[in-house]
């Protein structure tokens, strides 16, 4: 393991910049952001930091000059700095399964180099995106043809989880970009209603199916594989058509080659890529398919763009460092359980999505890297939706409800798709919240609005809700790896403070394991005999009954 990874460090709440930063709470929490916009004019042109073609303005945050240096100071004293060395020199900071975490070498360019235990990892990821776009432009020119020589028009992507999530959003992002000839699904629920209504409308022959897991046995997504390989043989009739109508990505040769699939159009990725961090490997070939090999490097020198800046840029100007401690400042000081991410962009209607996973899977962790339970909130509960429809929804409870909520506002000056003054409304919202939540709107303005005295606690917003405004020239694939990038480092450094392993993610496994027990008491034809708890024992006889009815 690495040395840098189990080097023993301090529990959060032992170092002194901790101890610091809790006075200095005590000392701020009751400031309000009106106060302190008063107290420095140049406030909103100063807490600003700019990066891998983003800015991000964090100016409404609850916080003084002071409180930015004691939390860059506990940055250092939770060995930010070694531990984002480690990573890049791919030591084995994923502590407990003993491997590198290197998603930053997936989008490194060919002409640098990454060796670990010997290999030039680099390299090697090169060598499958070449395969990978030989094979797009293949499928994208026509070149490719189904079982009956008809040209792909459908790709269906089959993947749960990081092979999920990463590709479906980075298609619906890049949808401007993609290939409008051919349409583009993707399959992971286990629920029925979910492959049927993915396949409903396509064409067989012209249907080209992408099955994502690592080791081919994935539970959910393997059902889904069969059930569409019937689908598919339904029409065809023939086995060998499973070769033309099915590629993996995988890295386990035998079971792809049991299903049918031939292992040229077998694409791998590693063991050091975690799947909330694998939409830029192999797992991005739907994501290829839509948009072209050369967007999709695009979207790979973007995510470089930004590792680069982190790794970098000095702490004061490095946007996910600034964006991670601020996590921490307000899950750890103020109690906030949740943030908001809100995109002003209809193209990123996923992407609250997609960070659900990377954020909570990554840091909802209770014990530390050596083991020992944590005393303090980590993984705070990451949730969004596109602007303007969530004004009209839940921004009451930001407002004006008890919980505070912190918010990233996401925004960009040039729309893909002018149309009439759309895009000024559009943005007028983006920088009409971050100025309501912070300033709110007091007694004495309510009252001036000649509202009546009864109604006036109403119509009172109290502000002081902390926003960050992350704005871009232009959604394209470049901006949105940086983007994306942005999220993974703030994630990460969100760990090094913790002191988690960010990059595991047992949790995941257990209600995996009992499923697979639970599976054939379902289906046995004979009443089975049960030994779980008695809630879940009367579960499962009511299920069967009810089967049966």
């Amino acid at each position: 393991m690495s040395t840098s990874a189990t080097t023993s460090i301090p529990m959060l709440r032992e170092r002194p910049a901790w101890k610091a930063l809790s006075k200095h709470y005590e000392e701020i929490r009751t400031r309000h952001l009106r106060e302190l916009f008063a107290e420095d004019h140049a406030r909103g042109e100063r807490l600003v930091a700019e990066g891998a073609g983003l800015f991000l303005d964090y100016s409404k945050n609850r916080i003084t000059d002071e409180t930015v240096k004691l939390l860059r100071q506990l940055a250092d004293e939770s060995g930010l700095a070694d531990r984002t060395a480690a990573m890049f020199r791919g030591e084995r900071i994923n502590v407990s399964e003993n491997r590198s975490v290197l998603h930053i070498a997936l989008r490194m360019p060919k002409s640098e180099s990454l060796i670990v235990d010997g290999v030039d990892v680099v390299a090697e990821v090169h060598e499958v995106l070449e395969r990978m776009a030989e094979f797009s432009e293949r499928v994208r020119s026509g070149a490719w043809t189904g079982h009956t020589g008809k040209p792909i028009r459908s790709v269906v992507n089959i993947g749960i989880g990081g092979s999920d999530l990463g590709p479906v959003m980075a298609y619906e992002a890049l949808r401007h970009y993609s290939n409008r000839e051919m349409t583009f699904r993707f399959l992971s629920n286990v629920d029925s209603t979910d492959f049927v209504e993915a396949t409903r409308d396509l064409d067989p022959e012209q249907t080209l199916f992408i099955v994502s897991s690592k080791t081919f046995t994935t539970l959910e997504t393997m059902t889904n594989a069969r059930s569409a390989r019937d689908w598919a043989l339904a029409a065809l009739g023939d086995e060998a058509a499973v070769a033309k109508h099915f590629v993996a990505v995988s890295t386990n040769a035998e079971k792809v080659t049991e299903f049918g699939i031939d292992t040229e159009n077998m694409f791998g990725f590693w063991e050091w890529v975690g799947g909330r961090y694998s939409m830029d490997s192999a797992i991005g070939l739907s994501t290829m398919l839509a948009i072209g090999p050369e967007r999709f490097r695009e979207l790979l020198a973007g995510f470089h763009d930004m590792d680069e800046h982190f790794r970098g840029a000095p702490p004061e100007r490095n946007l996910p460092v600034l964006m991670g401690l601020l996590a921490v400042w307000y899950s750890d000081f103020f109690g906030a359980q949740t943030v908001g991410v809100m995109p002003y962009e209809q193209y990123l209607k996923r992407f609250p999505a997609y960070l659900q996973q990377l954020t909570m899977e990554s840091n909802g962790k209770h014990v530390t890297l050596d083991g020992r339970p944590v005393d303090y909130d980590t993984g705070a509960i990451y949730w969004g939706e596109p602007g303007t429809n969530g004004q009209h929804s839940f921004y009451q409870l930001i407002h004006q409800g008890t919980r505070l909520i912190p918010v990233d506002l996401i925004g960009f000056a040039k729309t893909l798709n002018p149309l009439r003054d759309h895009h000024d409304l559009l943005m007028s919202n983006v920088f009409a919240q971050a100025e309501a939540l912070a300033f709110g709107r007091t007694e004495a303005e309510v009252r001036e609005e000649g509202t009546d005295e009864a109604i006036v606690p109403h119509r009172v917003m109290e502000g002081n809700r902390p926003t960050n405004v992350i704005l871009a020239g232009q959604l394209t694939p470049r901006s949105l790896g940086a983007l994306i990038a942005l999220y993974e480092h703030s994630v990460f450094t969100q760990g090094v403070i913790w002191n988690i392993d960010s990059f595991d993610q047992w949790g995941v496994e257990l209600g995996k394991a009992l499923a697979q027990r639970i599976i054939p008491e379902l289906e046995s034809e004979s009443e089975p005999e049960l030994s779980h708890d008695s809630s879940t024992n009367a579960l499962i006889r009511r299920y069967r009954t009810m089967k049966r009815g």
